[in-house]
């Protein structure tokens, strides 16, 4: 039995992303199963209930993906974790090629258990962003819930022909070579919003 039913799902997801594809929600509530059912056994994330993690990981990202430019063509998810926000992203936007990229070994091997059973055409990067090859170019970075934002942005950058996608609190401090558009507040939060940091 699916946790939550397809139209919970929905009214959840409603704030974020107000005209959901009939096609979303049946991926989205497999999605869901099958990150609760291995969050059960190793720590994917440490948000447990279903509502909030459709709420925060779920409705985040595709808010997220609502307010990427229609040409863009490529994404890497930068310390992808459970898939957020690149998987809703990849779900929602067919048209961009998708790149997770997570060191963790675990959460890599969902990832790919994901991938799999979504069907989608998105590849794993199992490592570093760092230890990718120095011509991977994508023309959108994102980052959520990265540890040692600084760093994490100062090696996103090497990455991004165009522009970073920081799903942060707070404006971090930007290369030099980057300029912030205007913080896009996140339904529901007086603190998370979208930054959009555009290579100059």
């Amino acid at each position: 039995m699916p946790t939550l039913s397809e139209s919970a799902i929905g009214a959840l997801l409603a704030p974020y992303l107000p005209e959901i594809p009939a096609t979303l929600l049946p991926q989205l509530s497999t999605y869901l199963d099958l990150l609760l059912k291995w969050n059960a056994r190793t720590n994917l994330t440490a948000i447990r209930e279903p509502e909030e993690i459709i709420r925060r990981h779920f409705g985040e990202s595709l808010f997220a993906a609502r307010h990427l430019d229609l040409n863009t063509p490529t994404l890497l998810d930068f310390g992808s974790g459970a898939g957020f926000p690149g998987l809703p992203i990849a779900l929602l936007r067919p048209d961009i090629k998708v790149t997770l990229a997570e060191s963790q070994n675990k959460k890599a091997t969902f990832l790919r258990e994901a991938v799999r059973t979504l069907n989608l055409p998105v590849e794993v990067w199992p490592g570093r962003v760092e230890a990718m090859p120095a011509a991977r170019q994508f023309h959108t970075v994102a980052l959520r819930a990265v540890d040692n934002m600084d760093a994490a942005i100062a090696a996103a950058a090497n990455r991004a022909t165009h522009q970073l996608l920081l799903l942060a609190g707070s404006p971090p401090s930007l290369p030099a070579d980057f300029h912030s558009k205007p913080f896009i507040s996140m339904p529901h939060s007086t603190i998370s919003g979208l930054i959009f940091a555009i290579r100059a």
